[in-house]
């Protein structure tokens, strides 16, 4: 039977991440809160290490390993943020990381992680899997896969921004989050069943990749063909069996929102809050700005996932 992640997995992970990670902003916006008529808390990890959540999770697994395992290097799969976590983790903690990308990838994301230190293997998202590449390298070669979500220690790291929201805010009434492979949306409900229990818990998926809606409705985990969407983050076909299990026992739903208000939301936070965020870090915003009169008067926690987005196609998504 799976043993699932639990809140002192959380707890443990902030203590080996403390001192590497940055305890990221809290950022509030007055327009934001006349816009919904509610009072909203943007935990922004766009600002974080490598720019985006990631690290969280990729530093607190990659400290769990033996020396052993720690010569002999990791292996991990990811469209981008996942991987440039991992690589950097690895240069940190002297461990060599080798990552498996999808060749269409943001150019930067590949950059940067190559510029962190990691082996980069490019393959087609479209015909080849990512998983059994990963599976089959870490076999050959000896090596720890580091998946980019269904981990427990990759879990155990998600869950500290989350915990450092309500650290600083004090209990809320919901909390948006991204979700693609279910990492942040499952460690955030670890922190938040045992921070705010009242707190509901949101994942935001984009609409053209439902499966994680899917599979809450109807109790199993649904794999689709991956997704045509501009939020890369979350181009992921399936949630894990660590993730699903959480997600199943502690999120109340999940939502979807379009490109379309992807991009509105990019361009309300470079021009209203001067921040660069990528079109999956604008999941969770997205979705509480469609909620509408559902938050009138709440206090709303919205993670802010990431914002590695090559600076070309940020401007080409945020023109009118």
């Amino acid at each position: 039977m799976l043993t699932l992640p639990t809140y002192d997995d959380v707890v443990a992970a902030a203590r080996r991440i403390e001192g590497h990670a940055h305890r990221t902003p809290v950022m509030t916006s007055r327009t934001a809160d006349r816009e919904l008529g509610a009072e909203l808390f943007f935990k922004c990890e766009n600002l974080q290490r490598m720019g985006a959540f990631k690290f969280r999770g990729a530093f607190n697994a990659l400290s769990c390993l033996d020396e052993a395992q720690r010569r002999a290097g990791v292996v991990s799969y990811s469209s981008g943020n996942h991987a440039q976590a991992v690589a950097l983790a690895g240069r940190l903690l002297g461990i060599p990381a080798t990552i498996i990308m999808p060749e269409d990838a943001p150019t930067s994301k590949i950059a940067a992680t190559r510029e962190y230190g990691g082996r980069v293997v490019l393959y087609d998202r479209y015909r080849e899997d990512r998983e059994e590449i990963g599976r089959r390298m870490a076999a050959e070669q000896g090596l720890a896969l580091i998946p980019p979500y269904d981990h427990p220690g990759v879990i155990a790291g998600q869950g500290t921004a989350a915990r450092e929201l309500l650290e600083e805010t004090g209990s809320l009434d919901c909390l948006f989050v991204p979700l693609g492979g279910g990492g942040l949306l499952s460690g955030s409900a670890l922190s938040v069943k045992a921070l705010a229990p009242a707190c509901r818990i949101i994942g935001v998926e984009p609409e053209a990749g439902n499966d994680g809606q899917r599979s809450l409705a109807c109790g199993t985990i649904v794999h689709i063909e991956t997704p045509q969407t501009i939020a890369d983050g979350a181009q992921t076909q399936h949630l894990g069996q660590y993730t699903f299990g959480i997600i199943t026992r502690d999120v109340e739903r999940i939502v979807t929102v379009s490109d379309r208000e992807l991009k509105d939301c990019m361009r309300f936070f470079a021009e209203r809050m001067k921040l660069l965020v990528e079109p999956t870090g604008c999941l969770g915003f997205a979705a509480a700005r469609a909620a509408g009169e559902e938050l009138r008067g709440q206090r709303v926690g919205v993670i802010i996932s990431g914002g590695n987005v090559d600076l070309e196609r940020f401007c080409s998504l945020i023109a009118l």
